[in-house]
């Protein structure tokens, strides 16, 4: 499938993770979409987009498992994230819950706000190397108390790449009444999902990542009885383009002029996947995501994260390397070997993570294994 995208051949690109990568029929229609804008961009902006969203919106909550009225476009899911901490009103006394896995910018974030509100956030630190998801629940839980406002939690996380049990962490928080926030980010096309199923309070999705839509989209999904709580970061014209309508979609999707045509595209990098057979991309992916750890872990001597088994990962998988310098080595892939990839410093730990996707085949894998072979 390496035909179907616009990536450079001359890169082995092993971090779809990070931003992802756009089919061509996908950017096409995605342009087909600016081209429309610009013929008449009154009529657009003023009428039909709306219409538009809508259709849009419905086959997103169709294909993530719940009511396309439940669930908003926004540009990346770190403005989703800010969007619902800026909403909800927790202070003094109150306690967030976390883990260290979250993603970095959404931490500062978190961290910012607590410091300006004064409420307190707690930081699970993770025990590697992590063992079941019945375990890893457990241990969150031995920070839960009767403070605990939220539980925010990424369904697979940037920094290690694993799959944490959200569904559980939802069903039992729900059952002691805390608050649920669930940052997957990396899940849509990724791993299976049913938003209606875990009943999060809040979950947050991209779009733009294993769905391989264009950059810049991604949702927010708010229960239904929180959505009168949620207030747009930018207040504009909002819900009085049409009150009767739901001010949580009105105020949050319209923020002022802007360019709709990646949320438009969704649906057709919906299409493209099932014309595609995905699951069977996915599981092949799978398969090589897991067969090409074990084949790393042969050359270099650390201890893995987690199992190396479907219930932890899924197209991205995370190996500690013994080097000194994070960037350095990063640079010398790409500049030596022409492979594109993450390594980057975990707590006190240098990691490198693959991600492998419908254009990655055993030769991607053979390559980095011969260079890591050289350099280890």
């Amino acid at each position: 499938m390496k035909d179907l995208y616009l990536l450079d051949p001359e890169i082995t690109f092993l971090n779809h993770g990070s931003y992802g990568a756009c089919p061509i029929p996908v950017i096409d229609e995605y342009q087909r979409w600016q081209r429309q804008l610009e013929k008449q961009p009154v009529d657009f902006l003023a009428k039909d987009v709306y219409d538009y969203l809508k259709i849009a919106r419905d086959s997103l909550g169709k294909f993530v498992g719940c009511s396309g009225d439940d669930l908003v476009y926004v540009t990346n899911p770190t403005t989703a994230v800010n969007t619902i901490i800026r909403s909800f009103d927790f202070g003094p006394g109150d306690e967030i819950l976390i883990t260290d896995q979250e993603y970095g910018a959404l931490i500062r974030a978190w961290n910012q706000y607590a410091d300006k509100r004064g409420f307190n956030l707690i930081e699970h630190v993770t025990q590697l190397p992590m063992t079941t998801h019945e375990d890893f629940v457990n241990q969150l839980w031995s920070n839960v108390n009767e403070k605990t406002k939220v539980i925010y939690i990424s369904q697979i996380t940037s920094a290690t790449g694993v799959i944490l049990p959200a569904e559980e962490i939802c069903r039992r928080a729900k059952s002691e009444g805390i608050m649920t926030i669930i940052d997957g980010a990396h899940v849509p096309a990724h791993i299976p999902l049913n938003i209606s199923e875990m009943d999060p309070d809040v979950y947050v999705g991209a779009c733009h990542k294993w769905l391989s839509a264009p950059k810049g989209s991604s949702f927010l999904y708010v229960k239904n009885s929180l959505q009168k709580d949620v207030n747009p970061l930018i207040i504009s014209w909002g819900s009085e383009v049409d009150p009767s309508q739901s001010p949580f979609i009105f105020e949050n999707q319209y923020q002022g002029t802007w360019d709709p045509s990646a949320y438009l595209t969704v649906p057709t990098a919906i299409e493209f996947q099932t014309n595609n057979d995905w699951e069977s991309v996915k599981k092949r992916c799978r398969n090589l995501t897991r067969n090409t750890r074990d084949r790393i872990y042969e050359i270099i001597d650390t201890e893995p994260i987690c199992p190396n088994t479907e219930e932890w990962l899924g197209q991205m998988a995370v190996v500690e390397i013994d080097i000194k310098n994070a960037l350095d080595f990063k640079l010398h892939l790409m500049e030596k070997y022409k492979i594109e990839m993450p390594v980057y410093q975990w707590k006190n730990k240098i990691l490198l993570r693959t991600s492998f996707n419908a254009y990655n085949d055993e030769k991607d894998a053979d390559l980095l294994i011969e260079v890591l072979g050289e350099l280890f």
